[in-house]
């Protein structure tokens, strides 16, 4: 960058901005109010400013209220922007001024700067182009912003989904290649009834299946907008035609199902689509803290632990004691998913937050919701490719523990009832000795009815215990 420099002025004073730059004033005094996390607005917030602006230039100059020369330089720089073109040229921090005017004057500045660039004039002329009064024009940040951060949550969500889907695909390969596999189910960090191995990850499919399902059910408040609401949602300064078309334009170039909302007032006031969405996304993310925590404790040992399946060796675990391998994939899962809540608690903090006819925290709500975004769908690629497609079982290890859990002992109660299955139960505690070879000792059934009951396969699905009543009542009198 070199030292020449520009004069600009607001209604603050002048001030000097480097002359090659396409920001400007504002920018500049939001940068130094603002030095707080340097980090800049999410690269779906700026496509979706983009869109918003070339979606509302587009309404303008159909209904003749900017001529079509500015007009078509606003809405070839603000596709520019949506493309991505500009992304260095948004400088405010993601921590700012309430309701996003210092990131919305960003992009009018961008725009204007580049619109003029595009009619021959020099960066700063806003004789040709103003930010305010043609790349604004009709538009306030108060209903400008809450459209671009929900048409940006939608976008980010687009990432999101397949990434879910292929999680789904990866658990339910599993949950097949597994079926087979025999293992003690746990309850109460016990033993309990024997299950398949297979099972168990179907379930985790089933959980994160649910979970995408809520996302994209949460998403749909996202889609009504309040865009033409203007300063506090009566729609000042705008024609009356123009919310219905800038809405319809930003449909078309954003390719969302777009809708403007029956109540521009609530649009505003309300950000209830905001909390709904992070709370979708907290549920997904406690959903993913359990399963991750089940792999670490199904992979712990390898030889003090439960050792049932192998997770992908990554890298080596320790610094100090060689050949450790540790679950670092399930870890970052959790870590992640930790982060995801804790974005949550801040949005319902932000949206709980607005007064009478705006809510100004939505900067922080829309930085930690499209970070949610993100970092859930970077993670769950990893947590997908990199753990549970390279899942495998350790066969044996399950079908002892199938083998030895005491709660074999609950197949008996229809049988024996449940005072003897429960006697059983704390000889084999007491001694070590397996529930098959205490029954078998005890000579309470035959040895045919021992193997048909007390097979672990056999108590994986639902079976109408034939004859039992009539052996219960044989055995026990009752």
């Amino acid at each position: 960058m070199s030292n020449a420099t520009r004069t600009e002025k607001d209604s603050l004073g002048t001030r000097e901005i480097p002359a090659e730059v396409y920001w400007g004033i504002q920018t500049l005094r939001a940068m130094e109010n603002y030095p707080i996390s340097g980090m800049r607005a999410h690269p779906a917030l700026i496509r979706a400013i983009g869109m918003v602006k070339r979606a509302a230039a587009e309404a303008n100059q159909s209904l003749g209220l900017v001529d079509d020369k500015r007009a078509k330089a606003i809405i070839a720089a603000a596709t520019e922007v949506h493309e991505g073109k500009w992304d260095t040229q948004f400088m405010v921090d993601v921590f700012q001024a309430g309701a996003g005017v210092s990131f919305h004057m960003n992009s009018n500045e961008v725009i204007a700067n580049r619109a003029t660039e595009i009619l021959g004039g020099k960066l700063g002329d806003y004789l040709i182009v103003h930010p305010n009064d043609h790349v604004n024009y009709g538009q306030s940040t108060n209903d400008v912003f809450p459209t671009s951060m929900r048409v940006a949550t939608l976008l980010n969500l687009e990432g999101l989904y397949p990434v879910m889907e292929g999680l789904v695909t990866a658990l339910d390969a599993k949950g097949k290649e597994f079926h087979d596999i025999m293992k003690s189910g746990r309850t109460h960090m016990q033993d309990a009834v024997p299950m398949r191995l297979g099972q168990e990850f179907a379930a985790y499919a089933g959980a994160i299946r649910r979970s995408l399902a809520d996302i994209r059910n949460a998403s749909e408040s996202l889609r009504e907008l309040g865009l033409g609401g203007s300063a506090v949602g009566t729609g000042i300064n705008t024609h009356p035609d123009y919310r219905a078309k800038a809405v319809a334009n930003l449909a078309r170039i954003s390719g969302l199902p777009l809708t403007p909302v029956d109540d521009m007032r609530y649009a505003m006031q309300s950000n209830f689509c905001m909390a709904r969405i992070s709370g979708a996304l907290r549920n997904l993310a406690l959903e993913v803290i359990r399963i991750s925590t089940d792999l670490r404790l199904l992979s712990s040992g390898p030889n003090t632990g439960f050792a049932e399946i192998y997770l992908p060796a990554l890298q080596p675990g320790s610094s100090i004691m060689p050949g450790k391998i540790n679950p670092v994939i399930p870890e970052l899962a959790a870590m992640v998913s930790f982060q995801v809540i804790g974005n949550d608690q801040a949005v319902a903090l932000a949206v709980q937050a607005g007064q009478l006819e705006l809510n100004v925290m939505m900067p922080t709500m829309t930085y930690s919701v499209l970070q949610s975004i993100t970092i859930m769908g970077n993670m769950l690629r990893q947590f997908t490719d990199k753990c549970v497609a390279g899942i495998t079982a350790n066969s044996a290890r399950c079908d002892f523990y199938a083998q030895s859990t005491v709660s074999l002992a609950t197949a008996l109660n229809p049988y024996i009832g449940y005072a003897k299955a429960a006697e059983i139960v704390k000889e084999s505690v007491a001694t070590g000795d397996s529930i098959i070879k205490i029954a078998r000792a005890k000579n309470l059934l035959s040895e045919q009815e021992i193997a048909e009951i007390l097979d672990p396969a056999s108590m994986t699905e639902p079976q109408y215990p034939k004859e039992a009543a009539k052996r219960r009542e044989e055995i026990t009198g009752q």
